[in-house]
């Protein structure tokens, strides 16, 4: 089938669920998608599982089932996961000192920072000081290494300020010291059983499915000089250029990219993926102890981010529902979004669970193309 406007789409909708198969059309059409799936599991059920568009800026390559693409910081809602896991089964607790299994750690004024306040961005550390090529980027133990040796930003625990690119690197580097597997592995071996076609590093032999990102025109890298800044001006270029790829930029697409276990920033993944690893996490205590997911899914930390400009509310690791960015109308709801729009997240209280994941990234906070969608969910569920 196609939208009416040329575009491929494939897939499954149930009837029930047809306003959203029409907005996931209207999107291509009305909205400018270049190539994107979405996802819905309903108490269990597939309900929409649906793809559509073009993997390459081309448009020689249509999007298909099993393409797979970057979905930037909705990794983070995975790699928290991880991490969570391990507290569940007492190899660590939240508020155990990161230093007291990472001890080097401790240096730069942030020997009190904890497990909890690395899943809450309250660890003092958005930001690596240290100025770093992209060579270092693809080299774990140095970005670790210079992680550990930056000085605190702020007091852990004073701030919540989003750790754009670094969360990857502190919160995976947790999950192995304590786990014993680095992130790619970890989430391989949760991701497996569940049928969850998610990554943190593609395996070559699988790189021919992923979907190109493609960054709109209206995007503007700035210009700067990381010699020439100071105060926050310098915090936010070395929070996302620091290395000059931490964002992606100049090495997306790439094999090296793909490949890279980093949980903030370069998991890639279908929507039915994102969304089976969410449906897991409703499914009583398959994933997570009900406690610790009431506690994960409970605000922790809500505060003026300077990194973002706005206000943040984040659970353990997951983004909790709010006026400003609402997942769905219920309370309880929680997830979290990537660059571009991307968007993985799970609600309670109606039995849903929701994967969308796209290639062509827009410069716009708020995504009207996920907000499409979600709303067309609600509006099949209560009609």
């Amino acid at each position: 089938m196609d939208d009416g406007g040329g575009v491929p789409i494939g897939g499954f909708c149930a009837e029930r669920f047809d306003a959203v198969r029409v907005a996931f059309a209207d999107n291509f059409v009305e909205q400018g998608e270049l190539g994107a799936a979405v996802c819905v599991i309903h108490r269990g059920e597939v309900v929409v599982d649906l793809h559509g568009g073009w993997a390459d800026a081309t448009r020689t390559r249509p999007w298909a089932a099993d393409t797979i693409t970057d979905f930037y910081s909705v990794g983070k809602g995975l790699l928290s996961l991880l991490l969570l896991r391990l507290v569940d089964r007492g190899e660590v607790g939240l508020d155990d000192p990161i230093a007291s299994v990472w001890p080097e750690f401790a240096a730069g004024g942030k020997a009190s920072a904890t497990v909890r306040h690395a899943l809450t961005h309250r660890a003092g550390v958005p930001a690596i000081r240290r100025h770093l090529n992209d060579d270092d980027l693809f080299d774990w133990s140095t970005m670790t290494g210079a992680l550990a040796a930056t000085e605190a930003w702020w007091p852990p625990g004073e701030q919540l300020a989003y750790h754009v690119n670094t969360f990857g690197h502190l919160v995976g580097e947790l999950v192995r010291r304590i786990g014993g597997a680095g992130p790619g592995e970890a989430l391989a071996a949760l991701a497996g059983p569940l049928g969850a076609d998610v990554h943190f590093g593609v395996p070559s032999d699988q790189q021919h499915r992923c979907a190109d990102t493609v960054w709109d025109e209206a995007f503007r890298i700035p210009a700067f000089d990381l010699d020439r800044l100071e105060g926050l001006n310098l915090l936010h270029a070395l929070a996302h250029f620091n290395p000059p790829g931490y964002s992606s930029v100049g090495v997306m697409n790439t094999p090296r990219w793909r490949s890279l276990p980093l949980g903030s920033t370069s998991g890639h993944g279908t929507a039915a993926g994102v969304a089976r690893i969410y449906s897991a996490l409703l499914d009583d205590d398959r994933l997570l102890s009900p406690a610790l997911l009431r506690a994960a899914t409970t605000v922790q930390a809500v505060g003026h981010c300077p990194i973002l400009d706005d206000e943040l509310s984040y659970g353990l690791g997951f983004a909790t529902t709010t006026d400003r960015r609402r997942l769905g109308p219920n309370p309880g709801a929680f997830g979290h979004y990537g660059t571009g729009g991307s968007l993985g997240f799970a609600d309670p209280v109606d039995g849903i669970a929701f994967g969308y994941v796209m290639n062509h990234v827009i410069p716009r906070w708020q995504s009207t193309r996920n907000r499409a969608l979600i709303d067309a969910v609600y509006r099949s569920l209560h009609r």
